[in-house]
């Protein structure tokens, strides 16, 4: 009772709760937040110190009892107390300005397509911990299908690729369902930490995680670009152990990121192998959807045309397209209960 009271003062709100960054989706008012998902913690105090891009600051420069932790590993939470207190940061925040002194959001949260059931539980039980009231979970692929505008209720096939921070999924949509699918824990990070193993292969530099991501954003490839790109890539020399600084260009990028991109369109491949013929030929009308902060890389799309055969386009800003996803399933009750997961509790007590 005092829940519904206290919802009624709170506002609705979609997280795309990301191994790399969460995004908030307030209704009625659009994507209101999207901060990397760190928190900086006092080993202490047992404290939060920071959350998001003040975290992110400090990574890799904290003395030994500050920590600076990742709550999410490959999409699901790792550390349940932390990302209890990484959404009660959220929630709080977007309530800041209203007149309830404990908010109590209904929350549609995006979440893996391999996620088990222990892993959902998680999920709902740290949402609820940080104060909403009601929990729905949905794909994340699918919400991004939904935040790309693809027609997901109606009987054709739409394909689309999601690559985020810790997972890279691959699925065919028709009727509101997922009819086939892949999921790989190579993504984003991944292709951050091959960069990293790069530079200390080839030039023994060892180099920190926000350096590598930098230049995999800034110059990062994965076809030929028409004009070489060069970049300063600073850290320590493995053979004297003192500061370094080398010049890499695009090609090089191109060398250590190419295992990775090999691997995700190999999969899109095999996804499309096991799809049935009539979704595959609305796909090959249709085209591909690129979506996720790797959708970003430049050159994706027309690798991935040329070696699949089929049309590629990228969502309308990649990043946001699962958070707005969950914004439209929050205006769209309808939507929202025929792609709800089951809820944990409901098949405890069935």
């Amino acid at each position: 009772m005092l829940n519904k009271f206290l919802g009624r003062f709170s506002e609705d709100i979609g997280i795309d709760l990301g191994t790399a960054n969460t995004l908030v989706f307030v209704k009625g008012k659009g994507v209101v937040m999207n901060e990397p998902s760190i928190v900086a913690l006092n080993t202490r105090t047992n404290q939060i110190i920071a959350v998001g891009h003040t975290a992110k600051d400090m990574l890799g420069k904290t003395p030994p009892h500050i920590i600076t932790t990742r709550p999410l590993s490959k999409g699901v939470i790792s550390d349940f107390e932390v990302a209890e207190k990484l959404l009660k940061y959220f929630i709080d925040k977007i309530h800041e300005d209203s007149f309830t002194i404990v908010p109590r959001p209904r929350v549609v949260i995006g979440v893996p397509l391999e996620i088990t059931e222990v892993e959902r539980k998680a999920v709902e039980d740290a949402a609820l911990g940080a104060g909403a009231r009601e929990v729905v979970l949905v794909e994340s692929t699918m919400a991004a299908a939904i935040g790309a505008r693809l027609p997901v209720t109606e009987s054709v096939g739409s394909m689309i690729v999601n690559i985020g921070g810790g997972t890279t999924e691959i699925a065919v949509i028709s009727l509101s369902g997922v009819v086939t699918w892949k999921s790989l824990t190579i993504a984003g990070d991944e292709m951050t930490k091959n960069i990293s193993q790069y530079a200390r292969n080839v030039f023994n530099l060892l180099v920190g995680e926000r350096v590598a991501e930098m230049v995999k954003c800034r110059i990062g490839s994965a076809m030929e670009l028409e004009e070489t790109m060069e970049i300063e890539m600073r850290g320590r020399d493995l053979i004297t152990g003192l500061p370094s600084q080398i010049i890499i260009n695009d090609g090089q990028i191109r060398e250590a990121l190419h295992k990775s991109i090999r691997t995700i369109i190999d999969n899109i491949k095999a996804t499309l192998e096991v799809t049935p013929p009539e979704l595959v030929a609305d796909i090959y009308e249709r085209g591909i959807v690129l979506a996720g902060g790797g959708a970003l890389l430049k050159g994706l799309d027309r690798l991935v045309a040329k070696e699949a055969d089929i049309p590629v386009r990228i969502a309308e800003d990649p990043l946001t397209a699962v958070v707005r996803g969950t914004g439209a399933l929050l205006e769209d009750a309808e939507l929202l209960k025929e792609v709800t997961l089951p809820s944990t509790a409901d098949e405890q007590y069935s």
